[in-house]
């Protein structure tokens, strides 16, 4: 594993604090990435696999109803109380993730991995109050082995509908939180940080939700956890081209993914941390303890 210093290059101008995400695109571009990745892989098959998932979810996405976002009086009490708009811990949730959950589930029927049919069989003939509670399940962050085979499926519907939901938003709705380190938008955690390119982002560090796909702009060389600019280091695996890195920070034993665009303008944030594996295995081997779940993933460890 080897570590390197990090270094920060100050942007030319003013950028956005938040980017919401583009509902045209965003599991659209994270297919294409995916299927990249899959390439002489030794995780091909099922990095394949979620490629497929990540493009039903495109096309699911784009039929989907227009949906309500809260009330005008809703929006303004979240943002008096420094609240995210979209609260996933509070939000009634739209029936439609349901919905979307069964095209899914129909969608990849012929797709799914051998060892996860008999998981999507389930979600098929489960009851909608028992769907609610794995959705309640999965938001809370508290997957059990029972069904951890089922989860990635649901939380991809719900990715589907609170991406839907978000990309709805003015950006000027969004407020830095009293909670440190959780989305302005939905108030889930991130699954990693993505320094950018672009004019006005060139070189700015934006973190990715797990759940909304809503990225809010953080100083580099500090911890996404506590905030602290001590201890802070990067490390990738040895041989790796530095388009994917781990930030460790020795204050909360904590890590998380960073991707920088300027290593490789495709690199996604969800696709390319399930394609390096390994490098979170030395990093958990070296003490630290992830900080953000990505949610395809959600319950592997349950």
């Amino acid at each position: 594993m080897q570590t390197q210093p990090i270094d920060f290059h100050p942007p030319a101008e003013e950028a956005a604090p938040y980017l919401l995400p583009n509902p045209g695109s965003i599991f659209a571009d994270r297919a294409a990435r995916f299927a990249a990745l899959a390439e002489e892989h030794s995780l091909g098959d099922w990095l394949r696999f979620l490629g497929q998932l990540s493009q039903a979810q495109h096309e699911i996405l784009k039929c989907l109803p227009t949906l309500p976002l809260p009330d005008a009086a809703s929006l303004e009490q979240a943002r008096t109380h420094g609240m995210p708009p979209l609260n996933a811990s509070s939000l009634a949730r739209p029936a439609a993730w349901r919905f979307a959950l069964q095209q899914l589930a129909q969608r990849l029927e012929k797709e799914v991995p051998e060892g996860a049919q008999k998981a999507l069989k389930g979600l098929f003939s489960a009851s909608e109050a028992d769907l609610e509670k794995l959705a309640d399940m999965l938001l809370a962050g508290e997957p059990d082995s029972e069904h951890a085979a089922q989860l990635p499926f649901v939380a991809a519907a719900l990715q589907i509908v609170f991406t839907a939901l978000a990309s709805q938003l003015d950006a000027s709705q969004l407020q830095p939180l009293d909670v440190h380190g959780v989305c302005p938008c939905c108030g889930s955690l991130p699954v990693a940080s993505i320094v950018r390119l672009g004019a006005a982002i060139n070189n700015l560090r934006y973190l990715h939700c797990s759940l909304c796909n809503t990225e809010w702009n953080v100083p580099r060389a500090t911890c996404t956890a506590c905030d602290t600019d001590k201890g802070v280091a990067l490390h990738e695996v040895e041989g790796s081209k530095g388009a994917v890195r781990a930030e460790t920070c020795d204050a909360c034993k904590s890590y998380l993914k960073i991707v920088y665009q300027e290593k490789d303008p495709r690199v996604d944030p969800v696709a390319d941390d399930l394609a390096t594996l390994a490098l979170d295995m030395l990093v958990d081997e070296a003490g630290y303890e992830r900080s953000g779940p990505n949610l395809l993933l959600i319950g592997a460890n349950a």
